[in-house]
């Protein structure tokens, strides 16, 4: 069987949040298929070391490093118009970027909460209507990322849970919107993965998770960025306004023995 239809070679992409973990995973796969990445961040310090990374590597794909602050259209706007100006074009756009903090709904201030859902919501809006020609144009890709929290809910995460919520219906009720204009939007849920956030959080490293091991509640931000790949492909190209959850074993009712 042929595995060309897996590849995304020739593609330009633009990665939000690309700094570190599953945006970073995204944006070097990415690059590994020989796609031209740019990829942003709040802080220019922190994305320039990925883009050195993939310039240094044998990856045929290249990166531009961009600061951007996603909450801000100006920014989003002059992002996208780096990414056409060095690239000549838009295919993939992957809205990564995103924030959270635990705390009781009763402690959340408003500014916190306005805060999560700028990033969250606000932000993959800016992105996403920031890129429509370019995306249009060609007949390009949406991927976004929101969370299991946004699907089921999360203790001490409501602010994170109902933005990332919103993010799941925006990427179906856009799918359906933008079918006609040639665009394909999905989404992906991901569960516990190991980052350096959720290891300082919870003491779990990357290095302990065993990728072969079906039965676990943690993955890998290559996991993650191997569902990004698919979707970014023609692979994927019956799968419009879905929701891919990759959260491992599911959390169910067990039955009790009578």
């Amino acid at each position: 069987m042929s595995t060309d239809q897996f590849g995304v070679d020739g593609d330009v992409a633009i990665v939000t949040g690309a700094s570190s973990g599953i945006g970073a995973a995204i944006a070097k796969g990415f690059a590994d298929d020989g796609v031209d990445v740019v990829i942003c961040s709040r802080e220019q310090e922190n994305v320039d070391p990925v883009a050195e990374e993939i310039a240094a590597s044998d990856r045929p794909g290249s990166a531009l490093p961009v600061e951007c602050d996603v909450t801000d259209r100006e920014a989003v706007d002059a992002l996208v118009e780096a990414t056409v100006e060095e690239f000549g074009g838009l295919d993939v756009l992957v809205n990564n970027a995103g924030a959270s903090f635990m705390a009781n709904f009763d402690d959340i201030s408003e500014n916190g909460w306005k805060t999560i859902v700028d990033i969250n919501v606000h932000g993959t809006y800016h992105c996403t209507q920031a890129a429509a020609d370019h995306l249009k144009a060609g007949g390009g890709i949406v991927i976004n990322l929101a969370s299991v929290a946004g699907e089921t809910g999360s203790p001490y995460m409501s602010h994170y849970g109902a933005a990332k919520a919103a993010v799941v219906n925006l990427t179906t009720t856009l799918s359906y919107e933008w079918a006609s204009e040639g665009v394909r939007v999905n989404c992906i849920a991901p569960g516990f993965v190991a980052t350096k956030g959720v290891e300082n959080q919870m003491g779990i490293s990357a290095d302990e998770v065993d990728r072969t091991e079906v039965e676990r509640r943690m993955g890998t931000v290559d996991e993650i960025a191997d569902l990004a790949q698919f979707l970014a492909s023609p692979a994927s190209s019956y799968i419009v306004g879905e929701t891919i959850t990759a959260q491992g074993v599911p959390r169910i009712e067990e039955s009790p023995d009578i």
